[in-house]
C-alpha cells in the first residue's frame, strides 16, 4: 500500500505530464515491488513555474533545472536495498518514457512505517495482523 505525492512544475501540459508521471511511478512500484496493479493512491500536485514554489540545486553534482520532479513515497517496511534501487531506476526511465522527464530531474524519497500506521477507510487499520502489501 504505497502512498505516492508527485510535485512538479505545472503550465499548460501540467496535468497530463502529472498524469504520465503518476502512471510511470505506479508502473514501476507494480514491476519491482510487486505491489498490486489496483493498488494506486496518489496525490498529483502543479506547481507554478512563475511562483518559484519547487526549491532544487546541483546538490551531488546532478543539475537540476525546471524540470524537477519531486516523488514522495510512503509504504511499509520490508524491501531489500537492492529492490529500492530497481525502483528508483524504473521510475526515472518510465518519467522520461512517459512524461519526457530528464531522469536527472526525477528526485525520490521512500519512507517506511508499519502495518499499524495505515488506516484505509472505515476507521480501521485494515494492516493490523495481516500478511498483505
Amino acid at each position: 500500500m504505497p502512498f505516492v505525492r508527485i510535485d512538479a512544475h505545472g503550465g499548460r501540459t501540467g496535468t497530463g505530464r502529472l498524469d504520465a508521471l503518476g502512471r510511470a511511478v505506479h508502473d514501476a512500484l507494480v514491476e519491482t515491488l510487486g505491489i498490486p496493479s489496483d493498488d494506486r493512491f496518489q496525490v498529483l500536485t502543479a506547481h507554478d513555474p512563475a511562483g518559484g514554489t519547487l526549491r532544487y540545486d546541483d546538490y551531488l553534482g546532478v543539475h537540476r533545472d525546471e524540470g524537477i520532479v519531486f516523488v514522495a513515497i510512503t509504504m511499509r517496511a520490508g524491501r531489500t536495498t537492492r529492490q529500492k534501487e530497481a525502483l528508483y531506476g524504473r521510475i526515472a526511465r518510465l518519467a522520461e518514457e512517459y512524461a519526457g522527464t530528464d531522469p536527472r530531474n526525477v528526485f525520490v524519497t521512500l519512507t517506511e512505517n508499519t502495518s499499524a500506521d495505515w488506516s484505509l477507510g472505515n476507521g480501521l487499520a485494515q494492516y493490523v495482523g495481516s500478511g498483505s502489501c
